[in-house]
């Protein structure tokens, strides 16, 4: 196992920033999650640790040693791309074993090798097909059987399940998290889909413009998110970010017991009761199990997360309630208020 520390880390091609003074602790055999939107940086700085971009300034230090100005090949890592990049002439056999016979590794320790990482990936009865006549999760076995195959303590993956459908999407993000850790592997994985994040990170580094916005615990992103970023970015739905005028939702008379600016409450902290604080249904999705209303408040809209069989309509009066430790203010420049 291996840890990584990225220290001061800033990248710029001209004028255009896309990292600035990124500071960030990766423990060993841990499973950490660089989310954002699109161009926050996230993809950056996972080539910066890959070293297939350089940093403008700072160091990347992979288990105690500097390896800011060595090249790929000597960091001691592995990479699964978005893309898979497998060779479609080669059979799923020789696209595991690529690496190894670049290196030029003896034949029975490659054999060796390529043994245990096909009955560790289910993927024995495939190794004489080509890439053609997979399935999309099949191939990104294959692509993850090329990283471990070369045995390095520290992976690397960049949105490796964007091409797949819902559901297995949803098994190989279970298949993935079980084999890091059987395998105790030091991962990094970037993605923009916080339900990824959430569901397999031990460590979630939530980026924006470039700089990390929180990072933390999935738990702690939800509980308390840092900035009003961050609580809109994390959750489904998200927070509920109403602004507040002499501690009262704008709009209204209803008081909050918040000097901020901003009240936060997440639609599933709210629940109805007949005196709670009045206020319009202007809407619904049905989800099933879920229900999401949208009601109006003065003249903010909150989102209310409840049961499916709730039976409710546009135009509906109704009350609503969440408890004090649900609220969460934020000031003017959108920072949390403890």
């Amino acid at each position: 196992m291996s840890s990584i520390e990225l220290i001061d880390i800033a990248k710029s091609w001209g004028d255009a920033t896309a990292l600035q003074s990124v500071n960030l602790q990766i423990e060993p055999g841990s499973f950490c999650v660089l989310l954002g939107p699109s161009g926050c940086g996230k993809s950056t700085t996972l080539r910066i640790l890959a070293g297939l971009e350089t940093a403008t300034r700072g160091r990347v230090v992979i288990d105690g040693r500097d390896v800011t100005a060595l090249p790929p090949a000597q960091r001691g890592i592995a990479m699964v791309f978005q893309n898979y990049a497998l060779f479609p002439h080669l059979s799923v056999a020789e696209n595991i074993g690529f690496g190894l016979s670049v290196r030029k590794t003896p034949a029975a320790e490659s054999a060796r090798r390529l043994r245990e990482v096909a009955a560790l990936l289910g993927l024995d009865a495939l190794l004489d097909r080509k890439p053609s006549q997979l399935s999309g999760g099949q191939q990104q076995r294959v692509a993850l059987g090329r990283a471990l195959v070369a045995q390095a303590k520290v992976c690397l993956m960049d949105e490796p399940l964007s091409n797949l459908d819902a559901q297995l999407r949803q098994d190989m993000r279970r298949e993935l998290r079980e084999l890091q850790r059987q395998l105790g592997l030091t991962v990094v994985y970037v993605t923009h889909d916080q339900t990824e994040a959430m569901s397999m990170a031990d460590q979630v580094v939530l980026l924006n413009r470039g700089r990390i916005e929180q990072a933390g615990l999935p738990r702690t992103l939800y509980a308390r998110p840092a900035t009003t970023f961050a609580a809109r970015f994390i959750g489904t739905p998200a927070m509920n970010l109403v602004a507040l005028e002499g501690g009262r939702i704008a709009g209204s008379e209803v008081a909050t017991g918040h000097d901020a600016a901003m009240l936060g409450v997440r639609p599933e902290a709210i629940t109805f009761a007949p005196r709670g604080i009045p206020a319009t249904v202007q809407g619904l999705e049905y989800l099933g199990a879920d229900l999401v209303l949208r009601c109006a408040i003065g003249s903010q809209v909150l989102l209310v997360r409840t049961a499916g069989g709730c039976e409710a309509a546009p135009g509906d009066q109704v009350g609503l309630h969440w408890a004090p430790e649900d609220s969460h203010g934020f000031d003017a420049a959108g920072h949390r208020i403890d």
